[in-house]
C-alpha cells in the first residue's frame, strides 16, 4: 500500500479525472445558493443539481471535484462508531449527458488498482450492482473482477423522489480478517454487509430515469454519472486506520486537544477516546462552517454550529478541560485542510474570535444547565421517583449542550436512570421539526429536454441598448413544445437572435416591456425572462396579435424601471463595500434582489447594528454618491479581476471572462448586471430598516433616487402632524416636548399606583383577618377586585413581614385578564407545600397556566370568572394532601 497523506489522495484523484477530460469545480461553500431544500450542502451531487436537472448546460458536461459536506441527522453516533462525521470530504466525478457506465467503470477501475494511481490489490476489491442491471455487472467482470467479487444487492438503486434516478455500484475494499468485527456466521460478514473489514469506498450511481410526479420511471434525454467516494474512508485504507479519526484529518486536532487535557491521552480507554473524537469533528465543521459565512445563533445553521461547539465544549469538560479550548484548535484544522482550503488559515484570527465568544458564552450558561440537572435530580427523588423524563432530559441535551451519557453519569451517582424511550421519542420529534422546514421547492427537479436541446445562439445587447429594432424571433415554446405560431392571448417562451431584456440573475430582477412588429403594432408583453439551460435569454411572453417564428421584431425595453434598477444595483455595490469598511473585512454577501422600488441585501455579520452604524454608513453611501464617481465596466479573465481587486463571492463559479464593475476604485466587484454610468445618477440613499433574518445574518433595505425622496417626504409629513399635535414653537422643540409629556405621565403614574396600592390595602384588611386551617394548615385566601399583579406581590410581602399565615392565595381581574398569586411561609415549605405546585393546580380553573419558586408563584389566565372556582379549590387542594 502506498504511503500517501490526505491532500495527496485527494490530488490524485483530481488529476486522475483532469487527464480523462474533466474540468476541476472548486468546492462550493457549505451554504447553499438558491436551494431551500438543503440546510447546508450535503453531497457532493449537490451542487451539480443544475446541471443534473437541465436548468443550465456545464461548458464542460465532464467534472470532478472534493466537496465538503455537512451531515447532522446522526450526530449523537459520531466518535461513537468509527466513520460517522459531521463534516466530510466527497470526492467525485460526474458527466452530465456524456459518457456513461462503458466509460466510468473502466476508469474506476482504473484509479484504485493502477500503480501509477492508488494501486490497491485487485483481489480485494468487491462491488455491489442492482440485480436488474446486468449490464453493469458484465462491465465489471470485463475489467477482471470474478463472479465471487460481485454481489447483488437489491437496494442498489439510487432514488430521492421526485428527478433523475438509477441504479448504483458500489465498491467495497477487504481490510482482512485482522478488521473484522462480525462473527463468521454473521449474516453481514459480506461486502455490502455492515462490517469493518469491508470497507465502502465508492459509489456510482447510474442516472438513467426520471422518476415523474406521477411515481413512474422514465429514460432521461441525457443519462448521468454521479459518484461519490468519501475521502476520509480512502484515507483510512492508505494509512491502515482503524477508524477514520486516526488518520492525518483528524489525529492531530486529537494530539492539540491532549495537550490541554492535564496528561489524559487518546487511546487509554473507549469512553476517553468518544470525548476526543467528538471534538476532533465538531471543531472541523464549526471551523469550515464559520468560515463559509455561518454564525452561532438560536436557529437553522447557527444553531448546529451552536449545538456542535456546546457539545464538543461539554466533551471536553468530560475530559478534565477547564475554559475556553476550541478557539485553539483552529489554527490545527487550517494547517491540515489548507492544500484544498486556503481560505481557512487565512480567516483563522476571525473563526477563533468567534469560537472562543461561544465558548465564554456558554461557560456563563454551564452553571446554569449544571444546577438545572441538579434541580432535575432533586425534584425525582423528592417525589420518590427512579427515573429523570426523557423530556428533562432532552431539554439539558438541547438547551445546555449535555450529552445523554454525561445526563446519565451525574443522575446515577444519586441512585436515578433517564427515560431512555422519552428521550429518543423528543429527539424523534426534533427531527422531524428539522425536516419540515425544509423546503421541497427546489429539490431535483425533471429535465425539461426541449430546452437542453436548443443551441440556437442569443445576443444580450442591455448593456448598451435597450431597444433592438431588428431582432429574429428563432424559437416560440408553447405547452413544451416548439411550434411556428404565437396565437393571440396565449403565454408562451421565447428565444431572440438579440435581446436587450436582462434575464434575472445575481439579485437584479428581469426587465420587462413591450414587442412590436415590423408596422410598429404592439404585439405582446414580456412578463420575465430567464437563462435557458443553454445560456439563451428566455422570455414569458404574454401574446396579443400572433407572431410567427423566424420573423423580425422590434424588441423594447422598459426604460423607466430598467433606469431604476440600474440605481438601485449600484447603490448595493457602494453599500456591501460600505459595509466592509465600517463593520468588518470579514463582513460578506449573503443574498441580495434589485428591484426598480428597492434593494435588499443580506450579509453575514456576528453581532448588532446600532443607530450611530447605520448613520455612518448612510452617510458614507451617500458621500460616494454626491462624490460624483464614475462606474466603469471592464470585460477581461477573472484572474486579471481579481488582481485588480475585484471582489467575487466564494462559491460563484466564473467562466473565462467575467465583467469588472468599479465605482471610482471605492467598488470594484464581479458582476453581470447593469449599472449607472455615474453615481450621481442615483441621487439619493436611504436605508429604511434593518434586522436580522437568521443565523447571523442581517438585511438592510433601502431605497434611492425617486424613492428616497418619497420615503423622506412621508416622513416629513409625519413628523410635522406631530409638531402641529404637541403645539410646539418649531420642529426643534419636539424632542423637549415628548420628554415634558413623559415624565408628567410618569408622575402622574406614580400617583395612579400609589392610589391603586392604598384602595388594596384597604380592600385586603378584610382577608387578612380571615385566617382558615385546612388540614393542619393556616391558609389565607380571597379575590381583590381591580387591580393587578404588582399589588398583589406588594401585599404578598406585607403579609410574609407579618407572618399571617402559613399560605396566602390571592385572585384578581385585571382588564379582562385572570391573575392568581400564591404564596408560602419558611414553615410552610419545611411541611411540604410549594407554591409552584399548588399554583398549577387552582390555575386550571382561570384557564391559564403559571409556575415560580416554593416560597411565590404566579399564574395568568383567560377566564376571569374561573377566580371564585380557583379560590374554593384551595381547601380541595389541602383536603387530599
Amino acid at each position: 500500500m502506498k504511503n500517501l497523506s490526505s491532500s495527496e489522495i485527494r490530488q490524485m484523484f483530481l488529476d486522475f479525472f483532469k487527464e480523462k477530460g474533466h474540468s476541476v469545480e472548486p468546492s462550493a461553500s457549505l451554504i447553499p445558493k438558491d436551494d431551500d431544500s438543503l440546510l447546508w450542502i450535503n453531497s457532493g451531487v449537490a451542487t451539480m443539481k443544475k446541471y443534473f436537472d437541465g436548468s443550465v448546460v456545464p461548458k464542460n458536461p465532464r467534472l470532478v471535484n472534493s466537496q465538503k459536506s455537512i451531515r447532522t441527522n446522526d450526530i449523537e453516533n459520531v466518535g461513537v462508531t468509527p466513520r460517522h462525521q459531521t463534516l466530510f470530504e466527497m470526492l467525485g466525478n460526474f458527466s452530465v449527458g456524456d459518457y456513461f457506465k462503458q466509460e466510468v467503470i473502466p476508469w474506476a477501475y482504473e484509479l484504485i488498482t493502477s500503480e501509477k494511481w492508488f494501486g490497491w490489490d485487485k483481489e480485494k476489491i468487491y462491488v455491489t450492482v442492482y440485480p436488474e442491471d446486468l449490464e453493469t455487472k458484465e462491465l465489471w467482470k470485463k475489467v477482471g473482477l470474478s463472479d465471487d467479487h460481485i454481489i447483488e444487492m437489491k437496494d442498489n438503486f439510487w432514488d430521492i423522489g421526485q428527478g433523475p434516478s438509477g441504479p448504483d455500484s458500489e465498491i467495497f475494499y477487504d481490510r482482512g480478517e485482522e478488521y473484522n468485527n462480525v462473527s463468521d456466521d454473521d449474516p453481514e460478514n459480506f461486502p455490502g454487509g455492515e462490517n469493518e473489514r469491508y470497507l465502502e469506498v465508492w459509489n456510482i450511481v447510474f442516472s438513467q430515469f426520471n422518476h415523474t410526479p406521477e411515481n413512474t420511471y422514465v429514460p432521461l434525454p441525457r443519462k448521468n454519472i454521479d459518484t461519490g467516494m468519501g475521502l476520509e474512508r480512502v484515507v483510512s485504507v492508505f494509512q491502515d486506520a482503524k477508524t477514520n479519526f486516526e488518520t492525518d484529518l483528524f489525529l492531530p486536532i486529537i494530539r492539540e486537544t491532549e495537550k490541554f487535557t492535564n496528561g489524559k491521552k487518546y487511546g487509554e480507554n473507549a469512553e476517553q477516546d468518544v470525548a476526543f473524537k467528538v471534538i476532533a469533528d465538531h471543531i472541523r465543521t464549526i471551523t469550515f462552517a464559520i468560515g463559509d459565512g455561518a454564525l452561532p445563533s438560536n436557529e437553522g445553521r447557527g444553531y448546529v454550529i451552536r449545538r456542535l461547539l456546546r457539545r464538543a465544549f461539554m466533551n471536553g469538560h468530560q475530559l478534565g478541560i477547564n475554559g475556553t479550548f476550541l478557539n485553539k484548535l483552529v489554527k490545527i484544522v487550517g494547517k491540515i485542510m489548507k492544500p484544498q482550503y486556503p481560505e481557512v488559515a487565512e480567516q483563522e484570527e476571525y473563526i477563533s474570535k468567534i469560537v472562543e465568544s461561544e465558548e465564554n458564552r456558554f461557560n456563563e450558561t454551564l452553571s446554569e444547565g449544571l444546577k438545572l440537572l441538579n434541580d432535575v435530580i432533586d425534584k425525582t427523588k423528592e417525589n420518590n421517583q427512579k427515573l429523570i423524563s426523557g423530556e428533562d432530559a432532552f431539554k439539558l441535551y438541547d438547551t445546555y449542550g449535555f450529552p445523554l451519557d454525561l445526563t446519565e453519569e451525574y443522575a446515577e451517582k444519586s441512585g436515578i436512570k433517564v427515560d431512555e424511550k422519552e428521550f429518543d421519542a423528543e429527539m424523534q420529534a426534533q427531527k422531524q421539526r428539522a425536516r419540515d422546514a425544509r423546503s421541497d421547492s427546489k429539490s431535483m427537479k425533471v429535465q425539461r429536454d426541449l430546452l437542453l436541446n436548443l443551441t440556437d445562439k442569443s445576443e444580450y445587447v442591455g448593456y448598451t441598448d435597450l431597444k433592438v429594432n431588428d431582432s429574429k424571433l428563432i424559437d416560440i415554446i408553447y405547452d413544451e413544445k416548439l411550434v411556428d405560431l404565437a396565437e393571440a392571448n396565449t403565454v408562451v417562451e421565447m428565444i431572440f437572435e438579440k435581446t436587450p431584456f436582462y434575464a434575472e440573475m445575481g439579485g437584479q430582477v428581469a426587465d420587462t416591456g413591450f414587442i412590436y412588429n415590423v408596422d410598429k403594432e404592439k404585439v405582446a408583453e414580456v412578463t420575465d425572462v430567464q437563462h435557458a439551460p443553454n445560456g439563451q435569454n428566455l422570455h414569458t411572453v404574454k401574446v396579443i396579435k400572433d407572431m410567427k417564428a423566424n420573423e423580425q421584431y422590434i424588441l423594447e425595453v422598459d426604460e423607466i424601471k430598467h433606469k431604476y434598477i440600474e440605481k438601485n444595483h449600484t447603490a448595493t455595490h457602494l453599500l456591501d463595500q460600505t459595509l466592509r469598511n465600517v463593520l468588518d473585512d470579514h463582513t460578506k454577501q449573503a443574498g441580495s434582489l434589485v428591484q426598480p422600488n428597492y434593494l435588499r441585501f443580506d450579509f453575514n455579520y456576528f453581532g448588532q447594528l446600532t443607530d450611530e452604524d447605520l448613520l455612518k454608513i448612510e452617510q458614507k453611501v451617500n458621500d460616494k454618491i454626491f462624490a460624483s464617481l464614475n462606474v466603469e465596466t471592464t470585460i477581461t479573465t477573472p484572474e486579471k479581476g481579481k488582481e485588480m481587486g475585484a471582489i467575487a463571492l466564494f462559491d460563484d463559479k466564473y467562466g473565462d471572462e467575467v465583467r469588472v464593475v468599479n465605482a471610482g476604485n471605492y467598488s470594484i466587484e464581479f458582476c453581470g448586471g447593469n449599472h449607472v454610468k455615474n453615481t450621481d445618477e442615483i441621487g439619493l440613499f436611504k436605508i429604511v430598516s434593518e434586522s436580522g433574518v437568521g443565523a447571523g445574518v442581517r438585511r438592510i433595505e433601502a431605497v434611492t433616487s425617486k424613492y428616497a425622496f418619497e420615503y423622506l417626504n412621508k416622513k416629513e409629513s409625519l413628523l410635522n402632524s406631530v409638531f402641529n399635535k404637541l403645539k410646539a414653537n418649531n420642529i426643534e422643540e419636539i424632542p423637549q416636548k415628548i420628554d415634558s409629556i413623559q415624565t408628567d405621565y410618569k408622575n402622574l403614574e406614580k400617583i395612579n399606583e400609589s392610589l391603586e396600592a392604598k384602595l388594596t390595602n384597604a380592600k385586603s384588611d378584610d382577608i387578612f383577618k380571615q385566617v382558615s386551617e385546612i388540614n393542619g394548615f393556616t391558609v389565607i385566601k380571597g379575590v381583590i377586585k381591580n387591580t393587578n399583579m404588582k399589588q398583589l406581590r406588594k401585599l404578598s410581602d406585607n403579609w410574609r413581614e407579618q407572618n399571617l399565615s402559613q399560605v396566602l392565595v390571592l385572585g384578581t381581574n385585571d382588564n379582562g385578564k385572570a391573575n392568581l398569586l400564591v404564596a408560602v411561609s419558611d414553615d410552610g415549605i419545611n411541611k411540604g407545600i410549594k407554591a409552584g405546585n399548588l399554583i398549577k393546580e387552582l390555575s386550571l380553573a382561570i384557564s391559564g397556566k403559571g409556575g415560580g419558586k416554593p416560597s411565590l408563584a404566579q399564574a395568568g389566565g383567560d377566564n376571569p370568572s374561573g377566580l371564585n372556582d380557583a379560590i374554593n379549590n384551595v381547601n380541595k387542594y389541602f383536603e387530599n394532601i
